[in-house]
């Protein structure tokens, strides 16, 4: 049994516990008391793909807000709730951790992660990138689709849980300009929240062979009374480390495991 099936083998049930999850700067991954110990992750120079475009490819941790979106963004604590509308707020304050969606088996939103590896796949490698793809393993084995192509947003969208995204490159960096997003996503595991008018720009950077930054700027009027950034990281998982089956929708144990009926 490999370090990684060790840790997600009790995925079904790890969601349900996500306060005993953790991704450790270094890489290590906490499960319900079990962890993972990564190797360092590489720092040689930044790949590029044929037509000279940086090669965002391969599998990462990390790179957005599990449990706190404040914290781990690196924003001082009350920052969003100062920036709160009256609304949102009062959602704030409703919100229950068994509302949590993500403890539902349902779609994690942007920029939520989750503790478990995410796939970068650009399309095509051997001409100009017409679409790049970000596979997640967990909760779901969700994906988002991003266009790279010129194209600009509809003016009509409906509402969903990634949004309608599109894309650029910017030197070493990834632009990823979203909305259309619905407002059943919560940030984090605290439960801070978002309307329909939700509009994130996220600005994924390559800093060498193993680590990315994303910094995502966050606009939603609904919400927050101006715009506010947050940065994560994220880091190259080690060598031979794949994406694994993680079921979810067929065995929602959150209220057994929790002991809510």
């Amino acid at each position: 049994m490999t370090r990684r099936v060790t840790a997600i083998a009790l995925a079904a049930i790890a969601l349900a516990a996500a306060s005993s999850i953790s991704l450790s700067a270094q890489g290590g991954v906490a499960a319900l008391g079990q962890e993972v110990k990564r190797k360092a992750a590489p720092t040689g120079p930044v790949s590029h793909l044929p037509d000279g475009t940086v090669d965002f490819s391969g599998l990462w941790v990390g790179g957005g807000p599990i449990q706190d979106i404040e914290r781990e963004g690196g924003l001082p604590r009350g920052t969003l709730e100062a920036l709160m509308t009256p609304s949102a707020k009062a959602i704030f304050a409703s919100r229950k951790e068994v509302d949590n969606p993500q403890f539902h088996c349902l779609p994690m939103g942007v920029p939520r992660a989750t503790p478990y590896p995410f796939r970068i796949v650009q399309v095509p490698t051997h001409a100009k990138t017409q679409y790049v793809y970000i596979l997640h393993e967990g909760n779901i084995h969700s994906f988002r689709q991003v266009f790279m192509d010129g194209r600009k947003h509809p003016a009509e969208l409906d509402p969903t849980w990634f949004g309608h995204s599109i894309g650029r490159y910017e030197g070493n960096t990834l632009v990823i300009d979203t909305v259309g997003f619905n407002d059943k996503s919560w940030f984090d595991n605290r439960g801070y929240p978002h309307t329909e008018q939700l509009h994130t720009i996220e600005r994924w950077t390559r800093v060498d062979s193993g680590h990315m930054t994303n910094e995502v700027t966050i606009e939603d009027p609904g919400a927050y009374t101006k715009p506010f950034t947050v940065k994560f990281n994220a880091r190259l998982t080690d060598p031979g480390d794949e994406m694994m089956e993680y079921i979810c929708q067929e065995n929602n144990q959150y209220g057994v495991a929790q002991g809510i009926q």
